[in-house]
Protein backbone atom coordinates (compact mmCIF):
# COMPACT_ATOMS: atom_id res chain seq x y z
CA UNK A 1 0.00 0.00 0.00
CA UNK A 2 1.41 3.39 -0.98
CA UNK A 3 0.69 6.48 1.06
CA UNK A 4 0.25 9.98 -0.38
CA UNK A 5 3.65 10.85 1.09
CA UNK A 6 5.19 7.97 -0.89
CA UNK A 7 3.58 9.28 -4.04
CA UNK A 8 4.81 12.80 -3.30
CA UNK A 9 8.39 11.62 -3.08
CA UNK A 10 8.09 9.20 -5.98
CA UNK A 11 7.86 5.42 -5.72
CA UNK A 12 8.95 3.27 -8.62
CA UNK A 13 7.10 0.28 -7.19
CA UNK A 14 3.87 2.24 -7.37
CA UNK A 15 4.52 3.23 -10.93
CA UNK A 16 5.25 6.83 -9.91
CA UNK A 17 8.79 7.89 -10.76
CA UNK A 18 10.60 10.35 -8.54
CA UNK A 19 10.05 14.01 -9.28
CA UNK A 20 12.25 15.15 -12.12
CA UNK A 21 12.89 11.69 -13.63
CA UNK A 22 10.99 12.45 -16.83
CA UNK A 23 12.00 16.09 -17.17
CA UNK A 24 15.61 16.19 -16.02
CA UNK A 25 16.68 15.45 -19.61
CA UNK A 26 14.78 18.44 -21.01
CA UNK A 27 16.81 21.52 -19.98
CA UNK A 28 14.97 23.77 -22.45
CA UNK A 29 11.66 23.12 -20.68
CA UNK A 30 13.29 23.71 -17.30
CA UNK A 31 14.84 27.04 -18.26
CA UNK A 32 11.72 28.21 -20.08
CA UNK A 33 9.80 27.52 -16.87
CA UNK A 34 12.38 29.43 -14.83
CA UNK A 35 12.35 32.47 -17.15
CA UNK A 36 8.56 32.81 -17.07
CA UNK A 37 8.61 32.26 -13.30
CA UNK A 38 11.07 35.11 -12.80
CA UNK A 39 8.93 37.39 -14.99
CA UNK A 40 5.75 36.51 -13.08
CA UNK A 41 7.41 36.80 -9.68
CA UNK A 42 8.99 40.12 -10.62
CA UNK A 43 5.59 41.47 -11.64
CA UNK A 44 4.06 40.15 -8.40
CA UNK A 45 6.43 42.10 -6.17
CA UNK A 46 7.04 45.13 -8.43
CA UNK A 47 3.72 46.86 -7.79
CA UNK A 48 3.71 46.07 -4.09
CA UNK A 49 7.15 47.66 -3.65
CA UNK A 50 6.36 50.73 -5.74
CA UNK A 51 3.22 51.29 -3.68
CA UNK A 52 5.28 51.30 -0.47
CA UNK A 53 7.97 53.63 -1.89
CA UNK A 54 5.40 56.27 -2.83
CA UNK A 55 3.16 55.65 0.19
CA UNK A 56 3.58 59.18 1.58
CA UNK A 57 2.50 60.70 -1.78
CA UNK A 58 -0.36 58.25 -2.26
CA UNK A 59 -1.52 59.21 1.24
CA UNK A 60 -1.75 62.88 0.26
CA UNK A 61 -3.49 62.13 -3.06
CA UNK A 62 -6.19 59.84 -1.65
CA UNK A 63 -6.43 60.88 2.03
CA UNK A 64 -5.80 64.67 2.02
CA UNK A 65 -8.27 65.46 4.81
CA UNK A 66 -6.38 63.37 7.41
CA UNK A 67 -3.24 64.41 9.30
CA UNK A 68 0.10 63.12 8.00
CA UNK A 69 0.51 60.12 10.33
CA UNK A 70 -3.17 59.19 9.96
CA UNK A 71 -3.00 59.38 6.16
CA UNK A 72 0.14 57.21 6.16
CA UNK A 73 -1.61 54.71 8.42
CA UNK A 74 -4.59 54.57 6.03
CA UNK A 75 -2.23 54.15 3.07
CA UNK A 76 -0.48 51.18 4.71
CA UNK A 77 -3.91 49.79 5.64
CA UNK A 78 -4.84 49.97 1.95
CA UNK A 79 -1.50 48.33 1.15
CA UNK A 80 -2.42 45.54 3.58
CA UNK A 81 -5.90 45.04 2.06
CA UNK A 82 -4.40 43.23 -0.89
CA UNK A 83 -2.86 40.70 1.48
CA UNK A 84 -6.14 39.96 3.24
CA UNK A 85 -7.59 38.22 0.17
CA UNK A 86 -4.37 36.46 -0.82
CA UNK A 87 -5.10 33.30 1.21
CA UNK A 88 -8.58 33.13 -0.41
CA UNK A 89 -7.10 33.56 -3.87
CA UNK A 90 -4.42 31.02 -2.99
CA UNK A 91 -6.96 28.35 -1.99
CA UNK A 92 -9.31 28.97 -4.93
CA UNK A 93 -6.59 29.14 -7.56
CA UNK A 94 -4.48 26.45 -5.91
CA UNK A 95 -7.36 23.97 -6.04
CA UNK A 96 -8.09 25.05 -9.63
CA UNK A 97 -4.44 24.57 -10.56
CA UNK A 98 -4.38 21.08 -9.07
CA UNK A 99 -7.41 20.32 -11.24
CA UNK A 100 -6.87 22.09 -14.58
CA UNK A 101 -3.13 22.83 -14.59
CA UNK A 102 -0.53 25.05 -12.90
CA UNK A 103 0.55 26.86 -16.07
CA UNK A 104 -2.99 27.60 -17.25
CA UNK A 105 -3.90 29.27 -13.94
CA UNK A 106 -0.58 31.15 -13.83
CA UNK A 107 -1.36 32.62 -17.26
CA UNK A 108 -4.68 34.09 -16.10
CA UNK A 109 -3.08 35.38 -12.89
CA UNK A 110 -0.97 37.72 -15.04
CA UNK A 111 -4.10 39.18 -16.63
CA UNK A 112 -5.78 39.88 -13.28
CA UNK A 113 -2.62 41.48 -11.92
CA UNK A 114 -2.53 43.80 -14.93
CA UNK A 115 -6.13 44.87 -14.28
CA UNK A 116 -5.31 45.69 -10.65
CA UNK A 117 -2.26 47.73 -11.66
CA UNK A 118 -4.26 49.64 -14.29
CA UNK A 119 -6.89 50.61 -11.69
CA UNK A 120 -4.17 51.99 -9.40
CA UNK A 121 -2.51 53.87 -12.26
CA UNK A 122 -5.65 55.55 -13.65
CA UNK A 123 -7.78 56.32 -10.57
CA UNK A 124 -8.05 60.11 -10.05
CA UNK A 125 -7.32 61.55 -6.61
CA UNK A 126 -9.68 62.48 -3.77
CA UNK A 127 -9.93 66.05 -5.09
CA UNK A 128 -11.59 64.74 -8.28
CA UNK A 129 -13.66 61.74 -7.19
CA UNK A 130 -14.05 62.26 -3.46
CA UNK A 131 -14.48 59.11 -1.36
CA UNK A 132 -14.84 57.01 -4.53
CA UNK A 133 -11.11 57.47 -5.22
CA UNK A 134 -9.76 55.54 -2.19
CA UNK A 135 -12.51 52.94 -2.69
CA UNK A 136 -11.27 52.29 -6.24
CA UNK A 137 -7.72 51.95 -4.92
CA UNK A 138 -8.97 49.34 -2.46
CA UNK A 139 -10.69 47.48 -5.34
CA UNK A 140 -7.43 47.52 -7.31
CA UNK A 141 -5.55 46.13 -4.32
CA UNK A 142 -8.18 43.42 -3.82
CA UNK A 143 -7.95 42.32 -7.46
CA UNK A 144 -4.15 42.21 -7.24
CA UNK A 145 -4.21 40.37 -3.92
CA UNK A 146 -6.63 37.71 -5.13
CA UNK A 147 -4.65 37.21 -8.33
CA UNK A 148 -1.21 36.85 -6.77
CA UNK A 149 -2.53 34.54 -4.06
CA UNK A 150 -1.32 31.52 -6.02
CA UNK A 151 1.52 33.12 -8.03
CA UNK A 152 4.41 32.17 -5.75
CA UNK A 153 2.96 28.76 -4.92
CA UNK A 154 2.30 27.67 -8.50
CA UNK A 155 5.66 28.98 -9.70
CA UNK A 156 7.46 27.13 -6.91
CA UNK A 157 5.60 23.89 -7.57
CA UNK A 158 6.16 24.12 -11.33
CA UNK A 159 9.93 24.58 -10.95
CA UNK A 160 10.19 21.89 -8.25
CA UNK A 161 8.44 19.32 -10.42
CA UNK A 162 10.71 19.84 -13.43
CA UNK A 163 13.98 20.24 -11.48
CA UNK A 164 16.30 17.21 -11.22
CA UNK A 165 16.77 15.49 -7.83
CA UNK A 166 19.48 16.99 -5.65
CA UNK A 167 19.15 20.42 -7.32
CA UNK A 168 15.64 21.44 -6.33
CA UNK A 169 16.70 24.17 -3.90
CA UNK A 170 19.06 25.61 -6.49
CA UNK A 171 16.47 25.81 -9.26
CA UNK A 172 13.79 26.91 -6.79
CA UNK A 173 16.03 29.84 -5.79
CA UNK A 174 15.28 31.44 -9.17
CA UNK A 175 11.74 32.03 -7.93
CA UNK A 176 13.24 34.09 -5.09
CA UNK A 177 15.64 35.75 -7.51
CA UNK A 178 12.56 37.43 -8.95
CA UNK A 179 12.21 39.29 -5.63
CA UNK A 180 15.65 40.82 -6.19
CA UNK A 181 14.81 41.69 -9.80
CA UNK A 182 11.54 43.31 -8.69
CA UNK A 183 13.30 45.32 -5.99
CA UNK A 184 15.94 46.41 -8.49
CA UNK A 185 13.44 47.48 -11.16
CA UNK A 186 10.94 49.11 -8.80
CA UNK A 187 13.56 51.04 -6.81
CA UNK A 188 15.46 51.97 -9.98
CA UNK A 189 12.32 53.27 -11.67
CA UNK A 190 11.22 55.13 -8.54
CA UNK A 191 14.72 56.56 -8.04
CA UNK A 192 14.84 57.95 -11.58
CA UNK A 193 11.41 59.52 -11.19
CA UNK A 194 12.28 61.09 -7.81
CA UNK A 195 15.58 62.47 -9.17
CA UNK A 196 14.35 63.87 -12.50
CA UNK A 197 10.84 65.08 -11.71
CA UNK A 198 9.91 68.02 -9.57
CA UNK A 199 8.02 67.31 -6.37
CA UNK A 200 4.88 68.73 -7.94
CA UNK A 201 5.11 66.52 -11.03
CA UNK A 202 5.86 63.49 -8.89
CA UNK A 203 2.76 64.19 -6.81
CA UNK A 204 0.59 64.97 -9.83
CA UNK A 205 1.42 62.02 -12.10
CA UNK A 206 4.97 60.67 -11.63
CA UNK A 207 4.11 58.05 -9.00
CA UNK A 208 1.56 56.51 -11.41
CA UNK A 209 4.15 55.66 -14.10
CA UNK A 210 5.44 52.41 -12.48
CA UNK A 211 1.87 51.10 -12.16
CA UNK A 212 1.30 51.73 -15.88
CA UNK A 213 4.52 49.84 -16.64
CA UNK A 214 3.33 46.98 -14.44
CA UNK A 215 0.01 46.87 -16.29
CA UNK A 216 1.81 46.48 -19.62
CA UNK A 217 3.94 43.56 -18.39
CA UNK A 218 0.89 41.33 -17.77
CA UNK A 219 0.01 40.53 -21.42
CA UNK A 220 3.67 39.69 -22.12
CA UNK A 221 3.74 37.27 -19.20
CA UNK A 222 0.45 35.73 -20.33
CA UNK A 223 1.82 35.08 -23.81
CA UNK A 224 5.03 33.49 -22.52
CA UNK A 225 3.32 31.30 -19.94
CA UNK A 226 0.59 30.20 -22.31
CA UNK A 227 3.21 28.39 -24.40
CA UNK A 228 4.63 26.17 -21.64
CA UNK A 229 3.34 22.66 -21.03
CA UNK A 230 2.53 21.09 -17.68
CA UNK A 231 5.10 18.94 -15.88
CA UNK A 232 5.13 15.16 -16.28
CA UNK A 233 4.50 14.79 -12.56
CA UNK A 234 1.30 16.85 -12.88
CA UNK A 235 0.06 14.60 -15.69
CA UNK A 236 0.74 11.52 -13.56
CA UNK A 237 -1.20 13.07 -10.70
CA UNK A 238 -4.11 13.86 -13.05
CA UNK A 239 -4.39 10.18 -13.93
CA UNK A 240 -5.32 9.30 -10.32
CA UNK A 241 -8.99 9.17 -9.29
CA UNK A 242 -8.34 11.55 -6.35
CA UNK A 243 -7.53 14.37 -8.79
CA UNK A 244 -11.05 14.23 -10.21
CA UNK A 245 -12.83 14.35 -6.85
CA UNK A 246 -15.18 17.30 -6.08
CA UNK A 247 -13.51 20.42 -4.70
CA UNK A 248 -14.97 20.07 -1.18
CA UNK A 249 -13.77 16.47 -0.95
CA UNK A 250 -10.29 17.47 -2.13
CA UNK A 251 -10.22 20.27 0.44
CA UNK A 252 -11.10 17.82 3.23
CA UNK A 253 -8.39 15.43 2.05
CA UNK A 254 -5.90 18.30 1.96
CA UNK A 255 -6.60 19.31 5.58
CA UNK A 256 -6.31 15.68 6.73
CA UNK A 257 -3.05 14.97 4.91
CA UNK A 258 -1.32 18.38 5.01
CA UNK A 259 -2.64 20.30 8.03
CA UNK A 260 0.52 19.79 10.10
CA UNK A 261 2.68 20.67 7.08
CA UNK A 262 0.85 24.01 6.69
CA UNK A 263 1.85 25.03 10.24
CA UNK A 264 5.47 24.01 9.58
CA UNK A 265 5.50 25.89 6.27
CA UNK A 266 4.21 29.03 7.96
CA UNK A 267 7.10 28.77 10.41
CA UNK A 268 9.50 28.54 7.48
CA UNK A 269 8.06 31.72 5.93
CA UNK A 270 7.45 33.99 8.94
CA UNK A 271 10.98 35.24 9.61
CA UNK A 272 11.85 35.75 5.95
CA UNK A 273 8.63 37.52 4.96
CA UNK A 274 8.73 39.87 7.96
CA UNK A 275 12.34 40.78 7.17
CA UNK A 276 11.52 41.26 3.48
CA UNK A 277 8.63 43.65 4.03
CA UNK A 278 10.29 45.60 6.83
CA UNK A 279 13.47 45.96 4.76
CA UNK A 280 11.94 46.65 1.35
CA UNK A 281 8.54 48.18 2.19
CA UNK A 282 8.94 49.97 5.54
CA UNK A 283 12.63 50.90 5.83
CA UNK A 284 12.46 53.65 3.14
CA UNK A 285 9.62 55.30 5.11
CA UNK A 286 11.49 54.71 8.41
CA UNK A 287 14.58 56.39 6.94
CA UNK A 288 12.53 59.44 5.95
CA UNK A 289 10.51 59.86 9.15
CA UNK A 290 12.95 58.67 11.84
CA UNK A 291 16.38 59.33 10.31
CA UNK A 292 15.38 62.32 8.14
CA UNK A 293 17.12 60.90 5.07
CA UNK A 294 15.89 61.47 1.52
CA UNK A 295 13.66 59.02 -0.35
CA UNK A 296 16.17 58.88 -3.20
CA UNK A 297 18.95 57.68 -0.87
CA UNK A 298 16.72 54.87 0.42
CA UNK A 299 15.76 53.84 -3.12
CA UNK A 300 19.40 53.85 -4.15
CA UNK A 301 20.12 51.48 -1.26
CA UNK A 302 17.28 49.16 -2.27
CA UNK A 303 18.59 49.10 -5.86
CA UNK A 304 22.14 48.15 -4.86
CA UNK A 305 21.14 45.49 -2.33
CA UNK A 306 18.65 43.97 -4.76
CA UNK A 307 21.51 43.38 -7.19
CA UNK A 308 23.27 41.56 -4.36
CA UNK A 309 20.17 39.42 -3.82
CA UNK A 310 20.02 38.51 -7.52
CA UNK A 311 23.68 37.47 -7.56
CA UNK A 312 23.59 35.46 -4.33
CA UNK A 313 20.24 33.64 -4.61
CA UNK A 314 21.48 30.77 -6.86
CA UNK A 315 24.70 30.15 -4.85
CA UNK A 316 22.72 30.09 -1.61
CA UNK A 317 20.27 27.68 -3.26
CA UNK A 318 23.22 25.40 -4.09
CA UNK A 319 24.39 25.71 -0.48
CA UNK A 320 20.96 24.60 0.74
CA UNK A 321 21.15 21.51 -1.50
CA UNK A 322 24.62 20.81 -0.15
CA UNK A 323 24.14 21.13 3.62
CA UNK A 324 20.35 20.85 4.01
CA UNK A 325 17.83 23.66 3.64
CA UNK A 326 16.32 23.25 7.10
CA UNK A 327 19.73 23.23 8.81
CA UNK A 328 20.47 26.48 6.94
CA UNK A 329 17.12 27.83 8.14
CA UNK A 330 18.05 27.44 11.81
CA UNK A 331 21.46 28.97 11.19
CA UNK A 332 19.76 31.98 9.62
CA UNK A 333 17.34 32.43 12.51
CA UNK A 334 20.05 32.17 15.18
CA UNK A 335 22.30 34.68 13.41
CA UNK A 336 19.44 37.08 12.76
CA UNK A 337 18.28 37.10 16.39
CA UNK A 338 21.81 38.02 17.45
CA UNK A 339 22.24 40.81 14.87
CA UNK A 340 18.88 42.58 14.57
CA UNK A 341 19.06 44.90 17.61
CA UNK A 342 22.74 45.88 17.13
CA UNK A 343 21.95 46.73 13.49
CA UNK A 344 19.26 49.23 14.41
CA UNK A 345 21.30 50.61 17.32
CA UNK A 346 24.14 51.32 14.90
CA UNK A 347 21.74 52.95 12.42
CA UNK A 348 20.22 55.21 15.07
CA UNK A 349 23.63 56.16 16.47
CA UNK A 350 24.90 57.20 13.02
CA UNK A 351 21.90 58.06 10.81
CA UNK A 352 23.55 58.56 7.44
CA UNK A 353 23.29 57.21 3.92
CA UNK A 354 26.43 55.15 4.53
CA UNK A 355 25.14 53.48 7.72
CA UNK A 356 21.76 52.86 6.09
CA UNK A 357 23.50 51.12 3.20
CA UNK A 358 25.56 48.91 5.56
CA UNK A 359 22.45 47.93 7.51
CA UNK A 360 20.56 47.17 4.30
CA UNK A 361 23.38 44.94 3.00
CA UNK A 362 23.58 42.91 6.22
CA UNK A 363 19.80 42.42 6.26
CA UNK A 364 19.70 41.37 2.61
CA UNK A 365 22.47 38.83 3.20
CA UNK A 366 20.38 37.21 5.92
CA UNK A 367 17.21 37.38 3.82
CA UNK A 368 18.87 35.80 0.78
CA UNK A 369 20.69 33.15 2.82
CA UNK A 370 17.42 31.64 3.93
CA UNK A 371 14.98 32.94 1.33
CA UNK A 372 16.80 31.35 -1.63
CA UNK A 373 15.62 27.91 -0.46
CA UNK A 374 12.06 28.96 0.44
CA UNK A 375 10.36 27.60 -2.72
CA UNK A 376 11.94 24.16 -2.48
CA UNK A 377 11.52 23.98 1.30
CA UNK A 378 7.78 24.61 1.07
CA UNK A 379 6.99 22.33 -1.87
CA UNK A 380 9.05 19.47 -0.39
CA UNK A 381 6.85 18.99 2.67
CA UNK A 382 3.47 18.66 0.90
CA UNK A 383 1.94 15.72 -0.95
CA UNK A 384 1.75 15.95 -4.75
CA UNK A 385 -2.05 16.33 -4.60
CA UNK A 386 -1.82 19.17 -2.09
CA UNK A 387 1.27 21.03 -3.23
CA UNK A 388 -0.33 23.99 -4.98
CA UNK A 389 -2.93 24.52 -2.26
CA UNK A 390 -0.50 23.85 0.61
CA UNK A 391 2.18 26.26 -0.53
CA UNK A 392 -0.44 28.89 -1.42
CA UNK A 393 -2.18 28.71 1.98
CA UNK A 394 0.97 28.69 4.10
CA UNK A 395 2.81 31.28 2.02
CA UNK A 396 -0.07 33.74 1.73
CA UNK A 397 -1.21 33.43 5.33
CA UNK A 398 2.34 34.09 6.54
CA UNK A 399 2.84 36.99 4.13
CA UNK A 400 -0.54 38.48 5.07
CA UNK A 401 -0.12 38.25 8.86
CA UNK A 402 3.61 38.90 9.23
CA UNK A 403 4.75 40.55 5.99
CA UNK A 404 2.15 42.72 4.25
CA UNK A 405 0.66 43.91 7.54
CA UNK A 406 4.08 44.65 9.09
CA UNK A 407 4.26 48.31 7.92
CA UNK A 408 0.72 48.82 9.25
CA UNK A 409 1.52 47.20 12.63
CA UNK A 410 4.67 49.27 13.02
CA UNK A 411 2.98 52.52 11.94
CA UNK A 412 0.09 51.88 14.34
CA UNK A 413 2.33 51.26 17.36
CA UNK A 414 4.53 54.21 16.34
CA UNK A 415 1.59 56.58 16.86
CA UNK A 416 1.56 55.79 20.57
CA UNK A 417 5.19 55.15 21.50
CA UNK A 418 8.83 55.60 20.48
CA UNK A 419 9.07 54.21 16.95
CA UNK A 420 12.85 53.80 16.80
CA UNK A 421 13.11 50.23 18.14
CA UNK A 422 9.71 48.91 17.03
CA UNK A 423 11.03 47.38 13.75
CA UNK A 424 13.82 45.30 15.40
CA UNK A 425 11.45 44.22 18.20
CA UNK A 426 8.97 43.02 15.60
CA UNK A 427 11.66 41.14 13.65
CA UNK A 428 13.04 39.52 16.81
CA UNK A 429 9.56 38.30 17.78
CA UNK A 430 8.80 36.83 14.36
CA UNK A 431 12.17 35.05 14.38
CA UNK A 432 11.38 33.31 17.67
CA UNK A 433 7.90 32.36 16.46
CA UNK A 434 9.37 30.83 13.30
CA UNK A 435 11.61 28.49 15.29
CA UNK A 436 8.74 27.41 17.53
CA UNK A 437 6.34 26.59 14.67
CA UNK A 438 8.89 24.46 12.83
CA UNK A 439 10.04 22.54 15.93
CA UNK A 440 6.58 21.78 17.36
CA UNK A 441 5.28 20.16 14.15
CA UNK A 442 5.78 16.55 13.14
CA UNK A 443 6.60 17.75 9.64
CA UNK A 444 9.35 20.06 10.88
CA UNK A 445 11.03 17.31 12.89
CA UNK A 446 10.68 14.91 9.94
CA UNK A 447 12.37 17.21 7.41
CA UNK A 448 15.18 17.92 9.87
CA UNK A 449 15.84 14.16 10.03
CA UNK A 450 15.62 13.96 6.23
CA UNK A 451 18.14 16.80 5.90
CA UNK A 452 20.57 14.88 8.06
CA UNK A 453 20.08 11.51 6.33
CA UNK A 454 20.36 13.06 2.86
CA UNK A 455 23.60 14.79 3.88
CA UNK A 456 25.06 11.56 5.26
CA UNK A 457 24.07 9.68 2.11
CA UNK A 458 25.62 12.30 -0.14
CA UNK A 459 28.75 12.70 2.03
CA UNK A 460 29.40 9.47 3.97
CA UNK A 461 31.93 9.44 6.78
CA UNK A 462 35.44 8.20 5.83
CA UNK A 463 36.18 4.52 6.41
CA UNK A 464 37.23 3.93 9.98
CA UNK A 465 35.83 7.27 11.11
CA UNK A 466 33.58 5.65 13.69
CA UNK A 467 36.52 3.98 15.40
CA UNK A 468 38.15 7.28 15.98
Amino acid sequence: MHTPRDLAAGDPAAGVPAAGDLTAGDPSKLWKTIVTTVIGGTFEWFDFMVYSYFSSMIARVFFPAVDRSGALLLTFATFAVGFLVRPIGGVVMGLAADRVGRVKVLSWIMVLMSVGSLILALTPGFATLGVLAPLLVVVGRLVQGFAVGAQFALSSVTIYEVAPPGRKMFYGSFNMLSLGVAAMLSSGCSFLLSKHLSHGDLMAWGWRVPFLIGALVGPIGFYLRHHIGESDEFHRMQARPAARAPMFERLRAFIRENGDAVVCAMGVMIAGTSLNYVWNAYLPTYAQLQLHLSLSSSLQGVFITSILMCVLSPPFGLLADRIGAYRLFFFFIAGWLICVFPLFAYLLAEPSERSLMIVRIVGILFLTLQGAAHPGMLVKIFTVQGRSTGVAVSYNTSVMLFGGLAPFYISLVARFTDARFIPPSYLFGTGLLAIVLVLVTRTGRRVMREDRSERLTAHPAPSGGAAR
